[in-house]
């Protein structure tokens, strides 16, 4: 919530505030900015949520955030990035972009908007309601957005190939030895030969007019892109084992974790929800080594049974309980 204005288990703020409460909020300190981010709810019983974002004490966006805290994330539904929907990888792309481009973050918001209403105009000209003359007007800031954003994903992928390749080998040395992880651009709009981004989506729009017309929604463009992991060539979603999945999945983590630290040097914030349980014991040493190296790390788990022992030993345990009171955390004793 503080680092990106949202959750990443809802796209809905209204779900994360308590059951027969209306408001959430939570604040924190990250080196001399006091973040605070807080929602409250919208109409009775409803599950909208109306959201205050304030930077020291000043009113901000989600995309004011950008670069204040850093954080990578590793949950449970991340096991899902190879063989869910490509949703789930377009937004591992945007996170990382974002991380290091605010302007990254204001094409996306002028991509997502603009999107919105070309979407809307297109389903009126389908009911005779608008003139085609009229998607001028959205497509100018369409094509210069959209290929913003799609040129932006290539360089942060381009970026993040040796730290993937390099991550993948100390996974899985005797694997990596054989064949490269990588990881590619599925566009829906490829360019031509010299042809950039922005070209490319401009000439799909216009060769996808009418059927978008007859759809009444937009077709082309970066909302529709995907990115696919190969090992050495081939598409983890059609051959890979789980096994062969989970080590793509961390390799991918870890080398987030190098990406975002060579921006400006400043390891990011590592939050784990609950994934020790998912891995082997291979996978977790691998990652318990890494998370040893950090400043700082969030770890939440069922049972501290699946925590490494020296992870225990460096850490310090919260616990969550409940009550009527609402949720209490606990560390060495000391209730607060």
């Amino acid at each position: 919530m503080l680092a990106w204005g949202r959750s990443h288990r809802t796209t809905s703020d209204g779900e994360i505030i308590r059951w027969g409460t209306d408001l959430a909020r939570v604040e924190g300190t990250v080196g001399n900015d006091t973040i605070e981010v807080a929602v409250v709810r919208s109409g009775a019983g409803g599950s909208a949520g109306r959201k205050r974002i304030r930077v020291n004490g000043l009113a901000r966006r989600a995309s004011g955030l950008v670069g204040l805290m850093r954080v990578v994330v590793f949950a449970p539904e991340e096991m899902l990035l190879i063989v869910g929907s490509p949703s789930l990888r377009r937004a591992v792309i945007d996170q990382l972009a974002s991380a290091g481009s605010p302007a990254y973050a204001d094409a996306m918001t002028t991509y997502g908007r603009t999107l919105q209403q070309r979407n809307s105009l297109l389903r009126a000209i389908r009911e005779e309601g608008a003139d085609r003359a009229e998607l001028r007007f959205w497509d100018g800031a369409f094509v210069d957005a959209g290929g913003a954003i799609v040129a932006e994903r290539r360089r942060v992928l381009e970026a993040l190939a040796a730290p993937l390749a390099a991550a993948h080998a100390e996974i899985a040395p005797e694997e990596a030895g054989e064949t490269t992880l990588t990881l590619s651009y599925q566009t829906n709009a490829p360019p031509l030969p010299s042809e950039s981004a922005r070209d490319a989506l401009e000439r799909r729009l216009r060769e996808t007019a009418d059927k978008e017309i007859w759809n009444g929604s937009t077709l082309v463009g970066p909302h529709r892109d995907d990115l696919v992991f190969e090992l050495g060539g081939r598409d983890l979603t059609t051959f890979a084992s789980r096994g062969q999945q989970r080590t793509a999945i961390l390799a991918l983590k870890l080398a987030e974790l190098d990406l975002v630290t060579a921006l400006d040097g400043r390891p990011p914030l590592l939050l784990l929800d609950d994934v020790f349980s998912e891995l082997d014991p291979d996978r977790r040493t691998h990652l318990v080594r890494r998370i040893s190296a950090l400043p700082q790390a969030f770890i939440t788990t069922t049972t501290l049974d699946d925590l490494d022992p020296g992870l225990r030993a460096i850490g310090t345990s919260w616990q969550v309980t409940t009550g009527s009171a609402g949720a209490q955390l606990t560390a060495s004793g000391v209730e607060s």
